[in-house]
C-alpha cells in the first residue's frame, strides 16, 4: 500500500468518492437488469412455469455510535426465480470511526495511522448468486474503495463456485478476468489469481471452495484513476464472465443426486463466509445491516 494523501486536496478525493459511489451503483444496474433478462428468457425447464424472478430492493441504513448518520445502501435480492434460486446484488456507501477491533485489523495490514484517527469511508457492490439448476455455477463478485485520512485502496474480484465443474466453464470465466487485467498490466492476472486460491481456500476442509478468480485488495499504485479504472474493467468483465456459463448449463437435466452435490457445496460456501471472509467480518463489526451483510448465504444447504 502507497501512502497518497498528501498529493490531494479534500475537493479531489470527494470527487473521487463520489465517482466510485456512482460506479458502483451503475454497475449494480447492469448486472440486476441482465438477470432479470436471463428469468424473463428461461422458458423451458422445470423451473419454467414459476414466475419470472425480479429483485426486491431494500434501502439499508447505518448509524453511528451516537445516534447520527453513517451512510447506507440498497440491499437487492430475488429468491426463487426461474434462473436463480437466490441472489443478492449489494450496494453501500459507509463512513464513521473503525472501532478498535477493527483498527487493529487495519494496523496488521499495514495501513498508517489508523489508531491515531480511525476514521473511514468505503463504497462498494458485492453479488452472490445460487442457482436452480446445479449444473450452473454459483458466482461471487465484489469490487470496492476504501479511505482513511492517511490512505486509500481498492479492492475486490470475481470467483466462480460450481458443485459440478466444467473445464471450459472454468477456463472461459478466467480469461474474462485475465482480459481485464491485461489491459492494465500483464502481471496483474497471475498475481491476483494466486491471490484468490490462497483466499478463498478453506483450511479446515482442505480445499478450495471452487474454482477460483482474480482476487485483490489493498490496492494503491499511487495513482487512483488507473486504479480505479482497473476497478471499473474488473466489474466489467463480471457479466461476460459470467451470463454466458448460466445460459449454457441452465436446461441441463438434473437429477437428486446433482440437487444433493449442490447443497452439499453450499454448506462449504457458508463456512467459509461466515468463518473467513474479511467482508463479512468487516460488515457485522461496524454495524452494517445484518441482513445485507449475510446476504451471501444460500436459501437452502446440506452438511452430510
Amino acid at each position: 500500500m502507497t501512502e497518497q494523501m498528501s498529493s490531494q486536496t479534500p475537493t479531489q478525493m470527494d470527487d473521487q468518492k463520489s465517482r466510485a459511489s456512482a460506479w458502483f451503483r451503475e454497475l449494480r444496474d447492469q448486472i440486476v437488469a441482465s438477470f432479470e433478462a436471463l428469468e424473463d428468457s428461461q422458458t423451458t425447464g422445470p423451473t419454467a412455469t414459476l414466475p419470472a424472478g425480479r429483485f426486491e430492493v431494500t434501502e439499508t441504513k447505518r448509524t453511528s455510535d451516537d445516534g447520527s448518520d453513517a451512510g447506507g445502501g440498497l440491499m437487492s435480492v430475488m429468491r426463487g426465480g426461474r434462473v436463480f434460486e437466490k441472489v443478492g446484488v449489494n450496494i453501500s456507501t459507509v463512513h464513521g470511526s473503525l472501532g478498535e477491533a477493527a483498527q487493529g485489523a487495519m494496523a496488521a495490514r499495514g495501513v498508517p495511522g489508523i489508531k491515531d484517527n480511525p476514521q473511514f469511508w468505503a463504497a462498494g457492490i458485492s453479488l452472490v448468486a445460487h442457482m436452480q439448476n446445479p449444473h450452473a455455477p454459483a458466482v461471487h463478485m465484489n469490487t470496492r474503495m476504501f479511505w482513511t485520512p492517511q490512505a486509500w485502496w481498492f479492492g475486490g474480484g470475481a470467483d466462480l463456485n460450481p458443485c459440478i465443474e466444467y473445464d471450459e466453464d472454468t477456463a472461459h470465466f478466467h480469461a474474462e478476468m485475465g482480459r481485464a487485467c491485461d489491459s492494465h498490466d500483464p502481471a496483474y492476472y497471475d498475481k491476483f489469481k494466486a491471490w484468490a486460491d490462497e483466499y478463498f481456500f478453506v483450511p479446515h476442509r482442505g480445499r478450495a471452495r471452487g474454482v477460483g478468480g482474480i482476487f485483490y485488495d489493498d490496492h494503491n499504485t499511487g495513482d487512483w484513476e488507473a486504479d480505479f479504472a482497473f476497478t471499473q474493467d474488473v466489474g466489467r468483465a463480471f457479466l461476460p464472465a459470467f451470463v454466458p456459463l448460466t445460459e449454457k448449463r441452465r436446461d441441463t437435466v438434473w437429477d437428486e443426486g446433482d440437487k444433493d452435490k449442490q447443497l452439499v457445496h453450499r454448506g462449504l460456501y457458508a463456512e467459509y463466509n461466515l468463518v473467513y471472509d474479511r467482508g463479512t467480518k468487516f460488515g457485522l463489526t461496524t454495524g452494517h445491516d445484518a441482513n445485507a451483510v449475510l446476504m451471501s448465504l444460500p436459501p437452502m444447504a446440506k452438511w452430510v
